[in-house]
Order: C-alpha cells, then sequence, then structure tokens
C-alpha cells in the first residue's frame, strides 16, 4: 500500500467509524441486559488525546447533531457533550509530560462522569428528560472499561499504518 493510502486511512478512518456507530445505532441492551457502551465518546477522546488535530472539530459537531437525531434527543445536546470531550482531551494532550495510559484511563473516566453529569442536568433542567440511572452507570463502566480494549486495538492499527509507534 502506498503512502498517500495509508495517511488517507490513517486520517479519515476514525471519522468514518465515529458516523458509522453513530448512525448505525448499536444496542447492546437488547442481547446483553445489563451491559452497554458509549463507542463515540471512546473514539473522540482516544483520537483527540493521541492525535494533534484528532478526528476534526467540526465533523465531530455534525457527528453530534445526527446522534441527537438518531436517538430523539434535543438538537445540540451530543454536539456540546462531544466538544467538551474533545476540550477535556486537548487539554489532557497539552499537560501530560508522560503519556501513559492508566493515566489516560482515569482521566477518561473522571472526563466522563463529568461530562454525562452536565448533559443529564441539563436535560432533567430544560427538557424534563427522563433517565434510568442503573442504565446510565452500566454504560458508563462499561465505556470506561472498554477503553483500554480499544486503545489497544486503535494503536495497533495506528501503529500498522504508520509502520511504528506513535
Amino acid at each position: 500500500m502506498n503512502n498517500s493510502k495509508k495517511y488517507f486511512l490513517y486520517k479519515y478512518t476514525p471519522a468514518f467509524l465515529l458516523f458509522t456507530s453513530i448512525l448505525n445505532e448499536i444496542d447492546f441492551n437488547s442481547e446483553f441486559k445489563y451491559f452497554s457502551f458509549n463507542f463515540a465518546y471512546i473514539l473522540i477522546f482516544y483520537y483527540n488525546l493521541k492525535k494533534e488535530g484528532g478526528i476534526g472539530y467540526i465533523l465531530i459537531f455534525i457527528a453530534g447533531l445526527f446522534n441527537d437525531v438518531v436517538n430523539g434527543l434535543p438538537m445540540g445536546i451530543s454536539s456540546l457533550s462531544y466538544l467538551l470531550l474533545c476540550t477535556a482531551a486537548a487539554y489532557l494532550r497539552n499537560i501530560t509530560l508522560r503519556p501513559s495510559l492508566i493515566k489516560d484511563w482515569i482521566s477518561f473516566l473522571i472526563t466522563i462522569l463529568i461530562l454525562n453529569f452536565i448533559t443529564y442536568s441539563y436535560l432533567i433542567l430544560f427538557f424534563n428528560y427522563e433517565i434510568n440511572y442503573f442504565n446510565q452507570m452500566a454504560n458508563i463502566i462499561g465505556t470506561f472499561l472498554l477503553y483500554l480494549v480499544f486503545s489497544y486495538i486503535f494503536r495497533f492499527y495506528d501503529d500498522f499504518l504508520l509502520g511504528k509507534a506513535n
């Protein structure tokens, strides 16, 4: 595979995965009652933490709008969440001296806890949205635990395309 194709795959695969995961709305709750995770959070956080350009803020904003339409949420809620996640990842990337997967993992947990608090507070206060807290906690825990798995997969994919470690 020549370098231009590798660069194209390296640059646009995360955006393709983001839109695919949002538009498909894969629901793991139907088969596994107490297991769900937010793949978009993992993808956005990882690629904005590890790559300077990340996925691209405009693409992430548009993906959030699509997510709102697919899930029936008020317009802009997911976009706000995704952009706050980008902000946290960019901040962590800039203050980190020695990258560590464990530190990234703990930072991801703190970020998604704060993010979900802000998002669902906004939904409850302004839109009288009903939330199943047990499902939300299961989603947060599943997202947190699967961050490690997907970070290894993403790192392997990036190393395979680039032929080296980032």
